[in-house]
């Protein structure tokens, strides 16, 4: 557990892995298609016409209550027209609808976070 002083109360939150990569499952409804994104913290990837960010994603560990986060922004460029964000915050694994990706071609939503390999290097130095 994680101890969080807020002036004389203590708040006690649940343990997580901050973890490298956000597993995403994207579907494209025209073609009925679903892939498998693997995006890394920090850089932005492609699914259609979107550029997904990640910025964090969390697990918990197995001993708690199963929880997968992440907190993602997500940008759609089609040609012609300026970049528009169509979503930025929080999607948990557990409930997909809570905080879902609302576009008429694309559905999106969160699937595991990865962590690198004790023998694999991380990327971040």
């Amino acid at each position: 557990m994680v101890a969080l002083a807020c002036g004389a109360t203590a708040l006690a939150l649940p343990a997580v892995a901050v973890a490298e990569t956000a597993v995403l499952r994207g579907l494209d409804k025209v073609t009925a298609r679903v892939s498998t994104i693997e995006a890394p913290a920090g850089k932005t990837v492609h699914f259609g016409t979107l550029d997904i960010l990640v910025r964090a994603c969390s697990k918990r560990p197995p001993e708690e209550t199963p929880e997968t986060s992440a907190f993602l922004e997500v940008t759609e460029r089609k040609p012609g027209a300026p970049p528009q964000r169509l979503f930025m915050g929080w999607m948990f694994a557990s409930s997909p609808a809570l905080s879902a990706l609302e576009h008429p071609v694309y559905d999106l939503w969160v699937i595991d976070c990865k962590t690198a390999a004790p023998d694999q290097p991380s990327g971040i130095e």
